[in-house]
């Protein structure tokens, strides 16, 4: 018996809806065409384009990395340390991403990097205002690094803003201290504007809070700032190595000190007391 043959469209999958009056939807909420747009390369070296690209997309991570903190930090001013927990997790993949941007420049060789360095004129990395953001929730404050940003008045007063606001460990301190812990009075009325330094009695507290049950939700909040931390360090040395293998000790672009500041910035834990802490368990 024979088969009459079916038409061909019978076997094939559903067609995706494909007429639209205007732009796509899928355009109109990621504005994809805007993003593959930014890019104006100043040189004539193929090489740029992905240093640009990298650094575009370094600034996205940024920005959506300081909205997880953001979250993090109101949520433990509330007491709700589930939620910030969870922030604190989606973060560190985050961070994951970030720090992975760094493999298409990490195998960078003085010449390729040459080759279009100038294009960069005086801009460096330290004067990206969301990177600076970032810092300032990690309690790396210092109102130096408004300056840069003069000539911009939004993004300067979302600096100042932040660097006047409590930073993100600030929030875990007090509510430590809600919780009945030992936070020094003079750790919590602190001016916050200025740089994060340790504190004995904080370091007490930590040691305290892991020498009880792991489980305890004090202790899981205290492991998710200490992955965090942990990315941030990755993040600063990722960015060592690659300068180092692009430009070894030369000046930094923007004057920076290069590899010597990248180098004293590496040198420093975030949540000092979470890693000073375990000595004492």
């Amino acid at each position: 018996m024979s088969h009459q043959a079916q038409p061909a469209e019978a076997s094939e999958p559903e067609t995706p809806h494909l007429d639209f009056a205007g732009t796509t939807p899928y355009e109109d909420y990621v504005q994809a065409d805007v993003l593959t747009h930014l890019q104006h390369t100043l040189s004539d070296d193929p090489g740029e384009m992905v240093f640009l690209v990298t650094t575009q997309v370094m600034e996205l991570w940024f920005t959506v990395i300081v909205h997880e903190w953001e979250t993090a930090a109101n949520a433990l001013r509330g007491d709700d340390i589930p939620v910030a927990v969870a922030a604190l997790k989606r973060s560190v993949r985050e961070l994951e991403a970030l720090n992975a941007s760094w493999r298409p420049l990490s195998q960078l060789t003085p010449v390729q990097f040459n080759s279009y360095r100038s294009a960069l004129g005086e801009g460096s990395g330290f004067q990206s205002a969301m990177y600076r953001r970032m810092e300032f929730l990690l309690g790396e404050k210092a109102a130096s690094m408004l300056v840069p940003h003069r000539g911009a008045p939004r993004v300067h007063a979302e600096l100042e803003k932040a660097l006047h606001e409590p930073s993100l460990y600030d929030e875990v301190l007090r509510l430590l201290a809600r919780r009945g812990y030992g936070v020094p009075r003079a750790v919590l009325e602190r001016d916050v504007s200025l740089r994060y330094e340790p504190s004995p009695e904080v370091e007490a507290v930590w040691t305290s809070l892991y020498s009880g049950k792991p489980d305890d939700e004090l202790a899981r909040l205290g492991e998710a700032l200490t992955d965090v931390a942990e990315l941030v360090w990755r993040w600063r040395n990722d960015h060592l190595v690659a300068t180092r293998r692009a430009m070894g000790a030369k000046t930094g672009t923007g004057g920076s000190a290069g590899v010597a500041w990248l180098e004293k910035r590496a040198q420093k834990n975030v949540f000092p007391e979470l890693w000073t802490a375990r000595s004492h368990v």
